[in-house]
Formats: structure tokens, C-alpha cells, sequence
């Protein structure tokens, strides 16, 4: 039996952010169709975590992926899915739950995010254009090192006066911080790209913050690259001798 995959988001009162989730989980779902693939949540909304595995355990499966749809390592990876899915297994007997790693960094998601901002008119030969890569921000330090490195990346492949990362929360810079460094390093136009799955409170930030006169992008969302790269991280849970650990 194929093991069956629960993707695990967030969770959000925003009803636009569970919306998205299933959009993305059903690319995933079009693009392996014999892949059993269900939607869990930590928090704010259901199911939650633990109640999934607990149902996948009644319908008879011994062997499950969770795969956490969280853009980089920090609390929740290293703390909040670790710990349901401990408490869950304690009471689920020869229950096997293998929990992947997180999907970012990666490359296919630094494409996604900006082809995004492509798409939304952010041209990358503009040398007059300076972006601000935005995120949740964490206090674990090395996922906001990792978007900066998106940032950096992104500088060297196009013609862009800068590029830098700001955080909605939790770290520094803010965005508009992020955006006057730019004007002051030269930048006549602004955009904001969205290192986000989906909408809601901390995306809403970034964007009442950015002001006007700023091009905004959209969340990742539904992109075909991000449910590539869940399927990425299941297969390789599935074929690892034991358990990635999330760090």
C-alpha cells in the first residue's frame, strides 16, 4: 500500500488561506493521481493534524507521510509537527509516521516566487527596479538566512538596482525599512515579492505596509512548482531507510 501523504499547513482565520491550500493540494492530486493526498492544519482550522492521522489509522494505514507546507524551518517544523505527531502516536498503535522535511529553501520555489513577480510586471532587466523579497519572518535566524539568499540570488539574475528580504514579524527589516534602503540605494520603482503560501493576516501586513506607488505580487499559491516540490519532499520521506528529522 502507498503510504498516504497529509499536507500540513498553518492554519488561518483568513477562509481565503485553507482556499488556497486545497487549490494546491489539488494540483498535486493532477499531477500524481494515484497519490492519496490529505489536507491537515495545526491550528485555526480543521482537520487538525493529529485528528487525520487518527482517521487514516481506523481506515487501516500503518504507514504515513506528513509533509509540513511551511516555506522554511522554524518553530512549527522543529517543535509544533514533531510534537502532534508524537502525541498522536502514542495512542496509535504500529502507527509509522514519517514527517519530511519542509519545502523551502528550493530552487523551484525561488522560481515560483519569481515568476511571480514577472507576472506581475516586475521585469527583470528594469535597472531602475529595486524588490523587497518578503516573509513571516522567525526567531530562529537561519530561515530568515534563507530568504535573504533567495534576495541575493535573485540580484544576480537580473539587471535590478537591489534586491533584500524584510519580515512581516519577528525579525528585521521591516518592510518599509527594506524599501526606503532601496529608494536610497537608487531605486525609482518598488516591487514586493511574497515568500508566502497563502493569503492572510501577515501577507496583508506586508501589504498595507508597502504603501502606495509599490507593485505587489500574489502568494505562491497554487503554483505547479510548489506541489512539485511537496511531491519531492514525500518521495523522499518514502525512500528514506527512517525518518527525516525536521531542523
Amino acid at each position: 500500500m502507498i503510504p498516504p501523504l497529509v499536507a500540513v499547513a498553518h492554519g488561518s482565520r483568513d477562509p481565503r488561506s485553507a482556499a488556497t491550500i486545497g487549490s494546491l493540494l489539488d494540483v498535486l492530486r493532477e499531477q500524481d493521481p494515484e497519490l492519496d493526498v490529505r489536507t491537515a492544519f495545526l491550528d485555526l482550522c480543521a482537520p487538525r493534524l493529529g485528528d487525520v492521522l487518527k482517521g487514516l489509522h481506523a481506515e487501516g494505514h500503518r504507514q504515513i507521510v506528513v509533509t509540513p507546507l511551511l516555506l522554511g524551518s522554524a518553530y512549527h517544523a522543529r517543535v509544533d509537527i514533531p510534537g502532534s505527531v508524537e502525541k498522536a502516536g502514542r495512542k496509535l498503535p504500529r502507527l509509522d509516521v514519517r514527517v519530511s522535511d519542509v519545502l523551502g529553501p528550493d530552487p523551484l520555489l525561488e522560481s515560483a516566487a519569481l515568476r511571480r513577480l514577472t507576472e506581475s510586471g516586475a521585469d527583470p532587466a528594469d535597472p531602475d527596479l529595486g524588490v523587497v523579497l518578503t516573509a513571516a519572518g522567525s526567531s530562529h535566524q537561519p530561515a530568515n538566512k534563507a530568504v535573504r539568499r533567495v534576495a541575493r540570488t535573485w540580484l544576480r539574475q537580473t539587471n535590478w538596482t537591489a534586491a533584500t528580504a524584510a519580515f512581516a514579524a519577528a525579525a528585521t527589516p521591516e518592510v518599509p525599512a527594506a524599501i526606503a534602503s532601496l529608494r536610497a540605494r537608487g531605486a525609482r520603482r518598488i516591487a514586493v515579492g511574497m515568500w508566502f503560501l497563502a493569503p492572510g493576516l501577515l501577507p496583508d501586513r506586508v501589504i498595507n505596509a508597502a504603501g502606495p506607488d509599490v507593485l505587489i505580487t500574489p502568494p505562491l499559491g497554487a503554483a505547479p512548482e510548489v506541489a512539485e516540490v511537496i511531491h519531492n519532499r514525500y518521495l523522499e520521506a518514502t525512500t528514506a531507510e527512517r525518518a527525516r528529522p525536521v531542523a
